[in-house]
């Protein structure tokens, strides 16, 4: 009913927390190469996270 009482989830503010930073190094990017590559490089970090949630068998997952 209402989403300030709904507990999210790890991987619903991993998520969130990816795409947050996607949109930064994208707008970084055209004004800061050097920032927007760290920030890049954490999202990844992230994206490789989630994947090993859904699928932990797989370990070294090509990410690019």
């Amino acid at each position: 009913m209402f989403k300030i009482f709904k507990q999210r989830s790890k991987e619903e503010c991993m998520c969130e927390k990816y795409t947050q930073l996607m949109h930064k190094a994208y707008k970084l990017a055209l004004v800061d190469k050097e920032r927007s590559d760290k920030i890049n490089a954490k999202a990844k970090t992230i994206l490789r996270e989630l994947r090993r949630m859904h699928y932990p068998e797989v370990e070294n997952w090509a990410t690019e």
